[in-house]
C-alpha cells in the first residue's frame, strides 16, 4: 500500500499515523474507529485515490449524496480496515514519565489530591504497568 493510500484509510477512519483512535488511545477494539467516512469528488486527486482504493476493495463508494452538496462519500471495508492496520508503523516506545502519566489519567479519579498523591501511592508501580502502555 503506498503513502497515500494509508493516509486516506487512516483519515476516513479517524485514526492516528499509526492506526490508533486518538480518543481511546489503548484500546485494540476490532474496527473501534469513531468514524468511517470520507467526502470527496471523485475527479479531485483524493477523490481519485479513493477510487484506487475501491478497486482493491479497501473503499466503498455510496456515489453522490445529496448532504455532501452532491460529492461522493466513501466508506472503509473490512478489507480495508485490516490492510491500514497492517500498514500501519508501530509507534514509538513511551519514556517512563509517558506510561506513569498515561496510567494516572486511567484511574486519576481514585485520587482527589491528584497527580502528587498519586505519584505517593504504594500502587504506583502495579497501576503503571496495568494501565500505562500504549
Amino acid at each position: 500500500m503506498n503513502p497515500q493510500h494509508l493516509h486516506i484509510l487512516q483519515h476516513a477512519l479517524g485514526v492516528d499515523q499509526y492506526g490508533r483512535n486518538p480518543h481511546r488511545p489503548n484500546s485494540d477494539d476490532e474496527f473501534g474507529c469513531y468514524r468511517n467516512r470520507f467526502i470527496t469528488s471523485p475527479t479531485c486527486p483524493d477523490g481519485l485515490l479513493c477510487q484506487e482504493l475501491v478497486a482493491l476493495d479497501h473503499m466503498h463508494d455510496h456515489g453522490p449524496q445529496r448532504i455532501a452538496g452532491g460529492m461522493h462519500c466513501y466508506t472503509v471495508t473490512q478489507a480495508g480496515y485490516d490492510a491500514m492496520r497492517a500498514a500501519s508503523p508501530a509507534p514509538p516506545k513511551l519514556t517512563r514519565g509517558q506510561r506513569t502519566y498515561r496510567a494516572f489519567r486511567e484511574v486519576g479519579d481514585l485520587f482527589p489530591d491528584g497527580f502528587a498523591q498519586f505519584l505517593r501511592s504504594p500502587d504506583l508501580k502495579r497501576m503503571v504497568e496495568t494501565y500505562g502502555h500504549a
